[in-house]
């Protein structure tokens, strides 16, 4: 009988290991598929709409019948909300770990939360208070991110080389273990492009708010996300891919990755995500996005074979210092606005007692009334 509660205590810690561990999954089988070949356009078709076709039932039978009515204004809205927070930010993204790795992928997530409030700042959303130790520590907090970016971008240093002598996947080959250390610029230009990615992300969840006002039906608006995002993405890749070989998935790890990442984690990781915030809260979820790098890390290494460099684990490790300076002044000012809407403790007994009279005044003076 008292391990039931010690597992509800566990329970949500155990779920955002899961999640971060998803994500791991996510970013080693897409480099993996990009390693084999894929095209990242038609795996970004893919993906989105496996992801609709899995959701689609599950949101359709618990919301359609009071789902609220969709305007063509607020369609336009989660139109152009899927086009920059999904399509974009996927196809970059995409474009990305394929001049990169699944390394930094995993690392440049944990800048998210800091972009994130950048943006929000410049459209007035949040307000930053330099005059307050909360403020200053989001601030260093992006000036922390901006500097782990910057190495991750420009500084390599000394190699980790570990032996891997097989790939998992079967792409093994020397020009890919050696092809992101030696070309730089190429490497520098994926790092720029998963910024921007990152930055789409962001810009996407700081417009949701506004959107999801007009249309509160979670569920449904993620499926029409997702739906708009695979229309989308197959008029971008098929605009961009001609060739019919290009979008055979087959039965190996193409097909494996775009459904892992179509239903896995699209599907999953919602529903968790969820249940872990409204647990714990979003700052909980947040602070364990280090742990998808520490995963990929590892993964990457025996898995993929990649090499780690010097540079590589300073920037991730500046990105985490970051990400937890943005969110302890996130976490502070929230305290600290909680704090000051508390009444007082004589307001507090007037409002009881006024309470009190009102019920008394209201409530009937004979039990026939109940």
């Amino acid at each position: 009988m008292m391990q039931l509660p010690l597992m509800d205590k566990q329970r949500p810690y155990l779920t955002v290991i899961l999640i971060q561990a998803i994500y791991a999954g996510m970013f080693l089988l897409s480099k993996a598929a990009f390693n084999g070949g894929m095209n990242n356009f038609v795996f970004i078709f893919y993906r989105q709409a496996f992801a609709t076709l899995f959701v689609a039932p599950i949101s359709l039978a618990v919301e359609w019948k009071k789902a609220p009515p969709l305007s063509f204004l607020t369609f336009c809205k989660i139109f152009f909300l899927s086009l920059i927070g999904i399509t974009f930010s996927l196809d970059l993204y995409g474009i990305a770990l394929i001049y990169t790795s699944a390394t930094l992928a995993a690392a440049t997530t944990n800048c998210l939360p800091a972009i994130t409030f950048f943006l929000a700042v410049l459209l007035r959303m949040e307000v930053l208070k330099l005059k307050t130790v909360p403020g200053v520590a989001k601030l260093v907090g992006i000036l922390i991110c901006i500097g782990g970016a910057a190495t991750l971008a420009f500084y390599n240093g000394p190699q980790l080389r570990l032996l891997c002598h097989h790939h998992i996947f079967g792409h093994h080959n020397s020009q890919q273990i050696h092809g992101h250390v030696s070309s730089g610029k190429t490497w520098i230009k994926g790092c720029f492009i998963m910024l921007s990615s990152n930055t789409f992300f962001g810009l996407w969840l700081v417009l949701q708010g506004f959107v999801m006002k007009s249309y509160p039906s979670k569920l449904l608006f993620t499926t029409l996300q997702c739906f708009l995002s695979s229309i989308q993405s197959f008029a971008i890749a098929i605009a961009l891919e001609r060739d019919p070989h290009e979008w055979v998935l087959g039965w190996n790890v193409r097909l494996l990755a775009v459904a892992y990442c179509g239903i896995i984690v699209t599907a999953l990781t919602y529903y968790l995500q969820a249940w872990v915030i409204e647990m714990k809260g979003p700052v909980f979820l947040a602070m364990s996005t280090p742990l998808a790098l520490i995963f990929t890390t590892i993964a990457s290494v025996f898995l993929l074979c990649e090499i780690i460099t010097l540079g590589r684990i300073l920037g991730g490790l500046l990105l985490i210092g970051g990400l937890y300076a943005v969110l302890w002044g996130k976490s502070k000012e929230q305290k600290m606005v909680d704090k000051s809407c508390l009444p007082t403790q004589v307001d507090q007994k007037v409002m009881n007692s006024d309470q009190i009279k009102v019920m008394a005044a209201k409530s009937p003076s004979s039990p026939m009334f109940l």
